[in-house]
């Protein structure tokens, strides 16, 4: 599929928060707050509502696919530097590396996570974090979805620019350390950890 078609066809439904936003943010803030960084990259910045409210600690850039979702970041909020770009693109290249570089809710729509993973460790500045949040996959997670007779609605395959990759803990521990992340923190937020809606991962960048 052409790169323009797969633009056009990830329009965004909603101009504020996702559902998720609700538990993932106040964790994602703590984190940001605690290192003070200057600047934040937001890959996968969708609408620009989660890059706005970075903007209250750092000057933050954001990039995303989907032409829609760009378009409304660049009319509410101006004052962003929110363009439209591919997590697989040469990102470093063009807008340097930084401290602090979130992506959340954006490692499941992928094809090609490695290159992903990759083009995230290049944006973190040596000595800085990559902060990524994913739904969470756990035996005891799935094991109540099947029971509950919910796998289909989970893991729809109706959902246009749905969920394609289904990580664990493991998995994405895996992915991280592939990319060059050395010591990798695991949070689960969202119900009771074995049941977590999303986890965060926070991926340490070597000197």
């Amino acid at each position: 599929m052409a790169t323009s078609t797969f633009q056009r066809s990830c329009e965004y439904g909603y101009e504020r928060f996702s559902c998720a936003h609700a538990y993932l943010l106040p964790v994602v803030e703590s984190i940001v707050a605690a290192h003070r960084p200057a600047r934040i990259f937001d890959l996968g910045c969708g609408n620009g509502a989660v890059a706005n409210r970075m903007s209250a600690y750092a000057d933050v850039t954001g990039v995303d696919i989907s032409l829609s979702a760009v378009a409304l970041a660049q009319m509410k909020f101006p004052q962003l530097n929110v363009n439209v770009a591919s997590a697989y693109d040469d990102l470093a290249q063009q807008y340097g590396t930084f401290p602090v570089v979130i992506s959340l809710e954006v490692v499941e729509h992928l094809y090609d996570p490695r290159t992903y993973a990759k083009r995230l460790f290049e944006l973190v500045e040596p000595s800085g974090i990559a902060i990524i949040s994913t739904p969470y996959h756990g035996y005891l997670k799935n094991l109540a979805l099947a029971f509950t007779g919910r796998l289909d609605g989970h893991f729809t395959a109706l959902w246009d620019g749905g969920h394609i990759k289904f990580w664990s803990v493991p998995t994405l521990k895996t992915l991280l350390r592939e990319a060059g992340f050395s010591k990798i923190d695991f949070l689960r937020v969202g119900r009771i950890p074995a049941l977590a809606k999303s986890m965060i991962a926070i991926a340490h960048r070597p000197r």
